[in-house]
């Protein structure tokens, strides 16, 4: 079972990126996927999560209105939209496979290796 976050970098604050998270070696059929990031120091936080359907989906408020989490099923593959970014966005993201899932860390299985966004101001 592997999960592969990508699309992450070095951007200037405005601008947006995309995070692409692909699910391998099994089927993640029913699960829900997240988005947490971490930042130096800081502990891991979540960003956003969707269930199977797409019909549920939460945001933090740190990234409401700006970032968008949507999935594609047929491809395994979850995506996180970022606008607007702001230095304060700054981290490592991290996307997370779960049964239960939603809010909480400890509720996924699976997790990607992480993907570094820097923004500079």
């Amino acid at each position: 079972v592997q999960l592969q976050a990508s699309g992450g970098g070095l951007v200037q604050a405005g601008d947006s990126l995309r995070l692409s998270c692909a699910a391998s070696g099994r089927s993640f059929s029913g699960y829900v996927m997240g988005w947490f990031r971490q930042a130096p120091g800081k502990e891991r936080e979540f960003v956003a999560t969707i269930n199977w359907s797409g019909g549920n989906i939460y945001y933090a408020d740190s990234v409401k209105g700006r970032f968008t989490i949507s999935r594609e099923n047929a491809k395994n593959t979850v995506y996180l939209q970022m606008n607007s970014l702001k230095p304060e966005d700054t981290a490592v993201y991290y996307c997370a496979a779960g049964r239960v899932g939603w809010l909480r860390a400890p509720d996924y299985e699976y997790w990607g290796q992480g993907t570094q966004v820097t923004v500079s101001s």
